[in-house]
């Protein structure tokens, strides 16, 4: 699917009342392999957490025999770089893992701001996690799993009644709060970005997944299976995982410099 400011209106054609329950986890298997072969054409960098989302598509990409290097940001003791380097170690990858300190977090942040003209909390935490690692790899093409969470029901608001409607509330939206963060922070450095979840046919099959596949017993379940189908380890398809901003620390590092600077969070990025 192309991403630009039509996006929203594509995604609106691609609404469906139909439910799949039978043999979904095997289709999405298919399906993702498609989309990730069809993004990578030459060498490619992953942005890494060692999350369902990025070990899938790392996953994929080597059963592809694709090239690609993997790329982690955040503290030294933080959750993403710690799982990075566990699963890259024992998959045999290429990981390049950028170790950031505190001193560096208000540098980063400011040129978040500046490039994405965003001062909100999640805008500039996760930015400042893509915009580390598009600093630090070497490749012009960047793979992330932007859009897995909308389709696959991994957030907390997606515990609702009607789950696949949460899920197209979060998905229509996904442009104005996600895409054109990262694009515009790509643009920077002069990279592209591919989103192999936001791939046409596999958002429209995801989104007719009966919801209890997604949500049961685990949020993003039926794409967990799906990596398991695909022969990806059980034990890292259901490996627990924070959003990018708190599993890097980053979110941390901005209270931390928020409290030094005796002001909440939000203050704090307003005053830079």
């Amino acid at each position: 699917m192309e991403i630009n400011e039509d996006l929203t209106f594509e995604l609106q054609k691609l609404k469906s009342d139909e439910i799949i329950k039978d043999n979904a986890v095997e289709k999405l298997a298919t399906l993702l392999i498609d989309a990730v072969d069809e993004r990578v054409d030459d060498k490619v960098a992953i942005a890494f957490s060692g999350g369902i989302d990025s070990s899938l598509i790392a996953f994929i990409c080597d059963k592809l025999d694709k090239d690609f290097t993997l790329y982690t940001v955040g503290f030294a003791d933080s959750k993403d770089v710690l799982a990075a380097q566990t699963l890259a170690d024992e998959m045999d990858w290429t990981l390049k893992v950028r170790i950031i300190t505190i001193d560096e977090v208000e540098a980063i942040i400011k040129k978040v701001i500046e490039i994405t003209g965003k001062k909100d909390i999640v805008t500039v935490g996760v930015g400042c996690v893509t915009y580390s690692v598009l600093e630090m790899m070497e490749e012009d093409i960047l793979l992330t799993g932007l859009g897995s969470e909308e389709i696959f029901a991994g957030y907390e608001r997606h515990k609702g009644d009607d789950v696949n409607a949460l899920c197209w509330d979060g998905m229509l939206n996904i442009y104005e709060r996600d895409i054109k963060r990262d694009l515009a922070l790509a643009d920077y450095f002069e990279k592209k970005v591919r989103l192999p979840f936001m791939d046409k046919d596999v958002i429209e099959f995801g989104m007719k997944i009966d919801p209890k596949l997604k949500t049961y017993p685990d949020k993003k379940q039926v794409l967990r299976d799906a990596a398991v189908c695909l022969g990806f380890k059980k034990e890292y398809a259901y490996r627990k995982k924070s959003a990018a901003q708190y599993g890097s620390k980053f979110d941390y590092a901005i209270e931390k410099l928020a409290k030094k600077n005796k002001m909440n969070k939000k203050e704090y990025l307003e005053s830079l």
